[in-house]
């Protein structure tokens, strides 16, 4: 059995951050437990290889939705990464903190130090910012942040163009003053490749004699004495081990094994645990509850110039980019898909943006069997613009189907279950088109693909989006954090409700979903996270 001062469950965005941190003094042992194995993966390595993890079971859960109403019956792939740095070694990379009101949102919903003044110097610190140190960014960091500016697909120019002449203001910087707006997304690489938690955060760390990792280590079920959390339990090569911990024990598993992991073990809704007979060791009804997540769709374009379907589509194109990658690190296998984005509100009374946008330089319509195809895009030159949500109100769950830690939870999304939802899908659609009208766009598209000329109609709009959309895996919110243990599983300081040495640290906590990708948050929610855990430390 190991012994040390603080088990981490899970190397992902936050648990990376985690155990670089409470191991930095030397004062703490940490002993992390990763259910994946390694991510000395060429295509985990290079930025536009997430085509290629996107359903590889090698280091991805793949993971599946219930078949959803709201998405016309589909059951969505839901990829979560298996392996060091979880998600954000298979994710796109876009570097999003999220709105300032989200995160004062938090605090003034009774979590004291989750506002984005309080939060500020944190996104700072732990940053590396290749476009500069000024008000709102942060160089030196551990996190490398690049900027794609002099990069990116020469029809991105354009749809920036569009989107100006569709009102929206240039954007130079959606984590500076304001959100919205067009422009260039800010990536998490360095030198050409990703640059996930596990790079950043982990590998620093375990070169330390205080850190252990353990790979292929299935964390199974949190041991208790009493209401205390006091080790673990987990499978690793077939054998059964435990773990204990003289301090605490974080969960760091994400939105979907957090909560699996708490269930497993005895905190949850006690109805779902004593109809799989597990005894119940602390009743919380929010455990895996409060699902929330981004869902997105993308409008796809027959273009009359080139895009990079003609570079990434041909044999020797490919030979080419991938050449011009492995000898400098640079051209289109250094990006994410993502070039440039923005953020637009459907509603013009509205405070803020409540929808986001995505500009891809190639096209995917023609799908490839067990593969996302961003490496083999259609014949033609296509280019695509997607949107997403940023603050949907529809709400789901994710709850085991067993006590079994093998099988996988089910996860119920509820997309589109609320008229609200629908309704500014609806407007969001239609601005799309309104980008792709105005001239800069317009004189070089030769026709729309997806949907199509024939989807006009409000009701053919929203049909369509429900048969096309799917989740763009953010989700959030199924371990909430908040004052009243009625409404939530952890407090402000992420210690869950009614049980001692336990947190969970990781988006599951976030209280509502932010205004944009969840990585960045993530890790934030690590390093701030972190620190409550040393300023407990007697």
């Amino acid at each position: 059995m190991q012994i040390c001062d603080f088990i981490i469950v899970g190397s992902g965005s936050a648990g990376s951050v985690l155990a670089e941190k409470l191991s930095a003094s030397g004062r703490f042992s940490v002993l992390v437990l990763e259910a994946g194995g390694t991510d000395r993966r060429f295509y985990v390595q290079m930025p536009l290889g997430y085509g290629k993890t996107f359903f590889d079971s090698a280091v991805n859960w793949n993971y599946k939705a219930e078949p959803d109403p709201g998405l016309a019956g589909n059951a969505d792939h839901w990829p979560r990464g298996k392996l060091l740095g979880g998600s954000s070694s298979i994710n796109a990379m876009v570097y999003i903190r999220g709105a300032r009101e989200d995160f004062d949102a938090w605090a003034a919903a009774g979590n004291p130090g989750w506002g984005y003044d309080d939060l500020l110097p944190a996104f700072k610190a732990l940053e590396d910012n290749e476009a500069g140190a000024d008000k709102w960014r942060g160089v030196g960091g551990p996190l490398h942040i690049t900027d794609c500016t002099n990069a990116v697909h020469p029809l991105t120019r354009r749809y920036l163009a569009a989107g100006q002449q569709a009102g929206l203001p240039l954007n130079p910087d959606f984590n500076g003053a304001s959100q919205e707006g067009v422009g260039i997304y800010q990536i998490t690489t360095r030198n050409g490749r990703r640059m996930s938690a596990a790079r950043a955060f982990l590998r620093p760390a375990i070169k330390r004699a205080n850190v252990s990792v353990e790979t292929n280590a299935l964390a199974t079920r949190i041991l208790f004495e009493g209401k205390r959390a006091v080790g673990v339990e987990y499978l690793q090569n077939g054998a059964t081990k435990t773990a204990r911990a003289g301090r605490e024990v974080i969960l760091s598993g994400g939105s979907i094994n957090s909560p699996q992991l708490l269930q497993l073990s005895g905190i949850g809704p006690s109805a779902l645990l004593k109809g799989l007979g597990i005894p119940v060791a602390h009743a919380n009804e929010n455990v895996g509850a409060n699902l929330q997540d981004h869902v997105g769709i993308n409008y796809t374009f027959k273009g009359r110039l080139p895009t990079l379907n003609q570079v990434l589509r041909p044999w020797w194109g490919k030979l080419m980019v991938g050449m011009q990658y492995i000898l400098t690190r640079s051209g289109p296998l250094s990006l994410s898909m993502n070039n440039a984005g923005g953020f637009f509100r459907t509603d013009p009374t509205a405070a803020r943006p409540n929808m986001q946008l995505y500009f891809q330089a190639f096209s995917t319509v023609i799908p490839k069997s067990g593969e996302r195809p961003i490496l083999t895009p259609d014949p033609w030159p296509g280019f695509s613009i997607g949107l997403s949500n940023c603050r949907p109100s529809s709400r789901g769950e994710i709850m085991i189907r067993s006590k079994n830690p093998r099988d996988y939870p089910r996860i119920t999304a509820n997309a589109y279950s609320t008229n609200a939802d629908v309704d500014e899908m609806l407007a969001a659609v239609k601005f799309v088109r309104k980008i792709a009208s105005m001239p800069a766009m317009a004189e070089i598209i030769e026709e729309e693909v997806l949907p199509g000329p024939s989807i006009t109609s409000d009701a053919d709009l929203i049909q369509d989006f429900r048969k096309r959309s799917g989740t763009v895996y953010h989700p959030v919110s199924t371990c909430r954090m908040g004052p009243d243990p009625a409404r939530a599983v952890v407090d402000s300081r992420l210690k869950v409700h009614g049980i001692e040495g336990l947190r969970v640290i990781d988006a599951s906590i976030f209280p509502d979903n932010i205004t944009g990708n969840t990585n960045a948050a993530s890790i934030l929610t690590g390093w701030k996270g972190a620190e409550l855990v040393l300023e407990d430390q007697k």
